[in-house]
């Protein structure tokens, strides 16, 4: 058996920056664990797997050790793939997952992904993260991930967590942000619980990120930048209940990979 791969790098207009992503469209699962070495063997933050069902795509996402309930850059990556390579119709596609409905738009050039928002809420900032940060925030919430409030974009980029300590507190990653510079707010987002030091670009966090700014600022259309050393801007917007993340992506490789 062999399996058509696509490798893309999402939220970015030139190869070798943003969030790299391969993509399977597949024409039957397969076994869980088989997807999941095929992840560890790519070794990238995500890989996505598809499958058409009815009129949507069902899609799941494998990090290097585990499966992941969203993932933004990865879905991005999966509707560029459809798009561009097996010339999918229209201008919308439908994905199920996990974590619900999601949908990609093609809207001017870029693609704009349509996600649940994720209203955090403030917690306690306990001994362990301060330690594995080494900095003290001005506020830390929580959603579906740890989101801690900084002083100033310059903290953000200078941070260096303890990434062993991360691993142990009890949330499946932690995204650190502040105000922006050039941008309404930046941020980065680490996860090594699940096999991610640093994820580049963190589509997903923003489902946290975009409710949270838009309410301090008070504004609904906030642009964004994720300063990993790969760094990815996204534009972004509040819709209700909703988020909208709108970014570039492109296709930097293709391949096959033999089983047997």
């Amino acid at each position: 058996m062999h399996l058509e791969f696509h490798q893309v790098d999402a939220f970015t207009h030139s190869p070798f920056s943003g969030n790299p992503a391969m993509v399977y469209r597949l024409d039957a699962w397969l076994d869980d664990a088989l997807m999941q070495k095929i992840a560890a063997e790519h070794n990238l933050a995500e890989t996505a797997f598809l499958v058409k069902e009815g009129a949507a795509w069902h899609i799941r996402w494998f990090t290097p050790r585990a499966e992941v309930p969203l993932c933004g850059h990865a879905t991005l990556a999966s509707a560029h793939v459809l798009f561009d390579r097996y010339q999918e119709p229209g201008e919308r596609i439908d994905f199920i997952c996990k974590s619900g409905e999601l949908r990609v738009t093609r809207e001017g050039g870029r693609l704009v992904l349509d996600f649940p928002a994720l209203q955090p809420q403030e917690v306690a900032a306990d001994e362990a993260l301060v330690a594995a940060l080494g900095i003290t925030p001005q506020q830390v919430l929580a959603a579906d991930k740890l989101l801690v409030v900084l002083d100033s974009e310059q903290v953000v980029r200078d941070c260096t967590p303890d990434f062993a300590a991360l691993a142990r507190l009890p949330w499946q990653g932690v995204i650190i942000t502040a105000p922006g510079v050039r941008h309404d707010f930046v941020s980065r987002f680490f996860a090594p619980a699940i096999g991610i030091d640093e994820d580049p670009v963190t589509g997903s966090a923003h489902c946290s990120l975009i409710p949270y700014w838009a309410e301090r600022l008070g504004k609904t259309r906030l642009s964004a930048f994720q300063c990993s050393a790969r760094g990815g801007e996204l534009m972004c917007q509040l819709d209700g209940g909703r988020v909208k993340i709108a970014g570039h992506s492109v296709l930097v490789a293709s391949g096959t990979l033999w089983l047997g």
